[in-house]
């Protein structure tokens, strides 16, 4: 597979990474937080928003696109914060198998 030309210069978004941390609730259940345990350079691209057809949603989710440099500790679930904003990391993959970058597929719940 050709190497895509890519300029990691326009990584210029801050992000911190949230990995999900399950604390028993005391009723037999689970609380789920998020806790940051890195940062990374990365470029944001908005694909689509869509708002969901329920009676008084007014949410809307918009998914991006995130390329960073490659590493082997994401997992599908894992989140992305910028500021108040949180892409949750859906999928990803090596997009020229040459493992200098990540494509993540994310999506972000707007209010």
């Amino acid at each position: 597979m050709a190497r895509l030309p890519f300029d990691p210069g326009a990584f210029t978004a801050r992000l911190a990474l949230e990995r999900a941390v399950e604390t028993p609730d005391g009723q037999g259940g689970v609380a789920v937080d998020y806790v940051a345990f890195d940062a990374a350079w990365a470029r944001i691209e908005p694909v689509s928003a869509a708002r969901p057809q329920a009676a008084g949603a007014e949410a809307m989710t918009v998914t991006h696109r995130i390329w960073l440099r490659h590493r082997a500790d994401l997992e599908s679930g894992m989140r992305f914060r910028k500021g108040a904003r949180v892409f949750v990391l859906r999928t990803f993959r090596d997009p020229d198998e040459t493992g200098r970058y990540l494509l993540c597929d994310c999506e972000e719940n707007e209010r």
